[in-house]
């Protein structure tokens, strides 16, 4: 992932330093952390394998990518501040690495947009968003070991707590129009992720 890592930032037209490599590292060792289970490597990697498949639909597509990098950077248990934190934490990265202030609030907002409060508000945000919950419209056996994931993420809420948001959430996705943003995801994707959604409801029970 270090080749990306420097092409993201390449593509913001920073020069790869000592300190972004020791950046990486760090960023690296954050999503390592032993009580992530889902929002870990491998979720990265599957998002900016996604990415490919929309890379050219971004208006700022390396701003998407700095984005993604960051948009779990901080991941603490307890906390309803993980977006908060994550986006201040990759402004102050961009800045210091010389990426302009304008650049660094886009790369904010659309961290803060992973949050799925809104439906995405511009092409860019539609991207990110898609790339993030591309594991919903994953192959199954892969949607349910992301489930199992979740549900260790979260081992200290209580089942019937759990059950109850997560069934929510997901009746949320379901009742949008349509879960992804993008016509290549809708395409390729939206029929895959609404039977995920619906098996998981029905094993979740009522």
């Amino acid at each position: 992932m270090a080749n990306q890592w420097k092409a993201s930032w390449e593509g913001l037209g920073i020069s790869i330093t000592p300190m972004l490599l020791q950046e990486f590292k760090e960023l690296i060792a954050r999503y390592s952390e032993p009580h992530r289970r889902y929002h870990t490597v491998r979720h990265l990697e599957e998002c900016f394998a996604k990415l490919t498949e929309i890379h050219n639909l971004a208006e700022h597509a390396f701003e998407v990518e700095l984005a993604l990098w960051f948009h779990d950077a901080i991941y603490e248990k307890h906390s309803s501040q993980n977006e908060v934190k994550s986006a201040e934490l990759a402004v102050k990265k961009v800045l210091v690495a010389g990426g302009s202030a304008d650049a660094a609030a886009r790369i904010s907002n659309l961290i803060m947009a992973t949050r799925h409060a809104v439906l995405p508000r511009n092409k860019d945000e539609q991207v990110l968003i898609d790339v993030d919950l591309s594991i919903l419209g994953a192959e199954p056996e892969r949607f349910k070991e992301y489930e199992r994931q979740i549900r260790e993420e979260y081992s200290w809420v209580p089942w019937f707590l759990f059950r109850k948001e997560r069934r929510k959430i997901l009746k949320d996705f379901l009742a949008r129009p349509t879960i992804f943003n993008t016509h290549v995801f809708i395409q390729h994707y939206e029929k895959q992720a609404r039977q995920n959604i619906e098996r998981s409801i029905t094993r979740l029970g009522s």
